[in-house]
């Protein structure tokens, strides 16, 4: 990472996230003081107990030293708990606030931005770069404070002790601080193979736990086990290459440490047998140098954990500084909605990062309270039609209206409260039944949810559930059947009660008992609603208002059932080879 771009992350992060707990850093920096002072009384007291309680035989000071290196003990410790335990919370509480931004921000982004990367590269971001961040609050700001201050007042009580030694070991200094800029670029550049690798494991371990009964069909588990091995190895190493470089300085320093104290126990000899230093000056100043070794160690090496901040705070800002083109805006009108009329003009749309139109220049019109139902080949632009409506992609060209308002003029929250959408990829939580239901409304009543039950034809099976509406359904509703899970996604549809209806190949993975059951819920939840059909299986759409033929993103046909099987190619087509079949 360059110093430019860390410099540029480390601002942001300190006047967008730090800065507000500045009083408890303050804190924090008050009790490093109180352990530098405590560390320098400690080396100081040394000097007293030699003289007056080895060499004097001082009785009094044979008791008061003693007691006052434990009270400097235990004031070191003291305060360095309550600074840990400062800028833990604030650290904490950063991580809070990223991981909260972060949340918003996926919830808040474009469809297609979210699509663009997989979903275990968001958990990494949450998880992993936000926890580098937190390292370099909570670790990382302390040790700059604690050891900068222990190493100051160190270094002074040195000089007090011998200016000409404290020279001497002074030269150790700049040595260490090349060392900790050599390293700290290439801990930058390996961490940040580390997130990516981190982002990697994440993505393929949610991709392994969703895959796992195709796995296990397919008899992949050792296809599966060498991949991940080779994942995880890729892993392993980075880590240790991180982890190598993070220890590199110890060889370096140990040897720097070692060449200052044999040459300050060179130099002593000659000072002390010439009467310039006595033995329990010597002491002392050997005592304040070794304990000055830790902190110019830890200084080292804080640039290291400088970068690896840096670079986890860089990808979370990524996130966060994605905006969004679809999005909420206040000053906008709440649509209306009067009859329910929808109609699309010259709407084209093409998805991002590809050239081909999905659609082109699609004009339809739907009277409120019809059902519209659009078939076609894979691909030929049904669901795209679907997904313009409530605004998950806006169109390219042309414009989508409901009773005569553009739907990019009215606010979002508007639009997508009057619109409900079931689908064949269904969407439930892991939570109770009566909570994947009250998704819909969170205020709603046991009577409304028990209704809206009714109506989906799901009353009978939740019942016969081992806690009723209050059984945990597992994660996307494992535990329930195909046709269950279908009918739980249309009784939350009936309770959020949207004028506009959109289903998506609401019943094309049901078999034929299942599917009478969802047919009778859909026609409950479709009564008197505009609703937009895509369907697979002819026979569930023959009953439609008005049906559209699409091909390769055009409307080649319109018309009723039996219109279209006199007139249309491709639906006679596709009609005679379900009944084929």
């Amino acid at each position: 990472m360059e110093f430019t771009v860390l410099k540029k992350n480390l601002s942001r992060l300190y006047y967008s996230y730090v800065k507000k707990y500045i009083k408890q850093i303050l804190v924090s920096l008050l009790l490093s003081i109180v352990v530098a002072g405590s560390t320098a009384a400690i080396a100081w007291l040394l000097d007293p107990a030699i003289e007056k309680m080895f060499i004097q035989q001082d009785k009094t000071m044979m008791i008061l030293i003693p007691i006052a290196i434990i009270l400097s003990f235990a004031g070191k410790g003291t305060a360095l708990y309550f600074a840990r335990v400062v800028l833990i919370k604030v650290g904490s509480q950063i991580v809070f606030t990223l991981q909260k931004e972060v949340a918003s921000s996926i919830l808040t982004s474009d469809v297609h931005q979210l699509e663009s990367k997989h979903s275990g590269q968001y958990l990494s971001h949450i998880q992993f770069d936000v926890g580098q961040v937190n390292q370099l609050v909570s670790t990382g700001v302390l040790n700059i404070m604690k050891d900068t201050f222990t190493l100051i007042v160190l270094v002074a009580l040195m000089f007090y002790q011998n200016w000409k030694l404290a020279f001497f070991a002074l030269l150790m200094m700049p040595l260490a601080a090349i060392v900790a800029k050599s390293l700290g670029k290439r801990v930058g550049k390996a961490t940040k193979e580390s997130i990516l690798l981190n982002a990697n494991l994440s993505s393929y371990l949610v991709e392994m736990l969703k895959g796992s009964r195709m796995i296990k069909m397919f008899q992949r588990e050792k296809f599966e086990l060498d991949r991940s091995s080779k994942i995880l190895e890729e892993n392993m190493h980075i880590r240790n290459k991180v982890a190598f470089i993070m220890i590199r300085a110890t060889p370096i320093m140990e040897l720097l440490t070692g060449i200052m104290i044999a040459g300050f126990i060179y130099y002593s000899g000659f000072m002390i047998r010439s009467g310039e230093m006595g033995i329990n000056n010597f002491f002392s100043f050997l005592t304040a140098m070794m304990l000055a070794y830790q902190p110019i160690r830890s200084l080292a090496t804080i640039n290291m954990l400088i970068y690896q901040g840096g670079a986890g705070a860089e990808r979370v800002f990524k996130i966060l500084d994605l905006k969004p083109n679809i999005k909420e805006e206040s000053s906008l009108s709440n649509l209306k909605i009067n009859t329910g009329d929808i109609e699309f003009r010259n709407v084209s749309f093409v998805y991002p990062k590809t050239n081909d139109a999905a659609i082109k220049d699609i004009n339809i019109t739907i009277k409120g309270g019809s059902t519209a139902a659009f078939v076609g080949h894979s691909g030929a632009g049904k669901s795209t039609i679907i997904n313009l409506l409530p605004r998950f992609f806006d169109p390219k060209q042309g414009e989508i209206e409901i009773d005569k308002q553009n739907i990019i003029n009215v606010t979002l929250s508007s639009l997508r409260k009057n619109i409900s959408m079931v689908s064949q990829d269904i969407i439930l939580f892991d939570d109770t039944v009566r909570a994947n239901i009250a998704y819909a409304k969170l205020d709603a009543s046991n009577e409304e949810i028990e209704k809206a039950c009714d109506f989906a034809a799901a009353t009978d099976f939740i019942k016969d559930l081992p806690a009723s509406y209050e059984t945990m359904i597992g994660e996307n509703g494992i535990k329930l059947s195909g046709g269950q899970k279908q009918r739980v996604s249309i009784a939350r549809a009936i309770l959020k009660n949207s004028p506009i209806i959109l289903l998506d190949e609401a019943t094309s993975s049901l078999d034929s008992e299942s599917e009478e059951k969802v047919q009778n819920a859909i026609i409950n939840l479709t009564k008197n609603k505009t609703t937009l059909v895509i369907a697979h299986r002819l026979s569930t759409i023959i009953r439609a208002d008005r049906i559209f033929v699409l091909n390769k993103g055009k409307i080649i046909d319109t018309g009723t059932h039996d219109q279209l099987l006199k007139n249309s190619t491709i639906y006679k087509n596709l009609y005679s080879k379900q009944l084929s079949a």
